[in-house]
């Protein structure tokens, strides 16, 4: 759990980032592309981008498409323990500008971010060669950053922009509706809880941050799935530290946003409801109540309640195997998955 501590002050300079930044969204977008259990909200996503780059996500592959991308993806040793790109590449929403800085931060703040992290895919002589200030590996990286966003995120960047305005904009009317502790009270309701004058954060580890006067920035992120994150300037005390959230919620509308066929044509979740659409296509690969809660970044009693309502319509089974509670699809529930297009 992570506890950030305010003041009356931090509140009333607690703001809201207009985007993560390209760079930052690609990272996330690395961070989905690599993981072994992808949030359901982003298969149709990894599909698309997999048929377009080829091979299977796990690797990086050293020779068509895939290999521009190999430098960056070496260097995401797991969700949630990658670079922080919005140090190393800014915020800004064209990625040539977040090249252009990555290729100029300095060589201190690039060994501060990777000395820390695990990294047993990159190439050591090349890792070594950037720890150490080469300007070639550093280009290299650059590079590498520019092919991944043009990859995974650029098809979708205007899509992207459109949808974070929205929620800034959604974020804004709470402030003025109900002010600043609202804001945080609704910010993310399965990672994030308002005690005041406490923010608690689910996360990977116990911490406690003292604001001191700095306020927060949150910076929702389409990319970011199923987590909070604390970015923190390495190079400035006194800079507010950086909440990023999902901005994508709700699972089955993540799984809609990558589609491009007129939208709200999704029959299955009309009659189910988009989350529990959602929970009976996590289930048909077989799953505990925990998973299917982390899947669709939801609470373990939300997702025991839907589970509960798939199984009294027989669209599921549920068996408890030792501790666990495992749910499995019935043939009922896999005939509507079929007919509902989920599949």
């Amino acid at each position: 759990m992570l506890r950030i501590h305010f003041t009356a002050d931090d509140l009333a300079r607690t703001r809201v980032s207009g985007a993560a930044g390209a760079a930052a969204e690609t990272g996330h977008a690395l961070d989905q592309l690599l993981c072994r259990d992808v949030p359901v909200g982003f298969r149709p996503w990894r599909r698309e981008l997999l048929g377009r780059i080829g091979g299977s996500a796990g690797r990086p592959g050293r020779d068509g498409p895939r290999e521009p991308l190999r430098p960056m993806m070496s260097l995401v040793p797991g969700p949630g323990r990658g670079l922080d790109l919005r140090a190393l590449a800014g915020s800004a929403p064209a990625i040539e500008a977040g090249v252009e800085h990555l290729l100029t931060v300095p060589d201190t703040v690039l060994r501060l971010e990777l000395e820390h992290l695990p990294l047993p895919r990159a190439e050591p002589g090349w890792l070594r060669a950037l720890t150490d200030g080469d300007q070639d590996a550093r280009r290299l990286l650059a590079g590498s950053l520019d092919a991944c966003y043009r990859a995974l995120v650029e098809p979708y960047w205007h899509r992207i922009r459109g949808h974070l305005d929205a929620v800034r904009a959604d974020y804004a009317r709470t402030v003025l509706d109900g002010g600043v502790e609202r804001l945080l009270e609704t910010l993310c309701p399965a990672l994030v809880r308002w005690r005041s004058p406490v923010l608690e954060v689910r996360f990977p580890r116990d911490a406690e941050i003292r604001l001191n006067g700095r306020g927060l920035v949150l910076a929702p992120s389409v990319f970011l799935a199923g987590r909070a994150e604390l970015l923190t300037d390495l190079r400035d005390e006194a800079a507010p530290p950086v909440l990023g959230v999902p901005a994508l919620r709700d699972p089955l509308a993540a799984a809609a946003f990558w589609d491009d066929r007129e939208p709200g044509r999704n029959p299955l979740g009309a009659l189910l409801g988009r989350t529990r659409a959602a929970a009976l296509d996590v289930v048909a690969g077989g799953c505990s109540t925990g998973e299917l809660a982390r899947r669709l970044a939801i609470s373990p009693a939300a997702a025991s309640q839907h589970a509960g309502v798939l199984r009294e319509a027989n669209l599921i089974t549920t068996r408890r195997r030792g501790g666990a509670v495992l749910h499995s699809i019935t043939p009922l529930g896999a005939d509507l998955l079929d007919l509902g297009g989920e599949r």
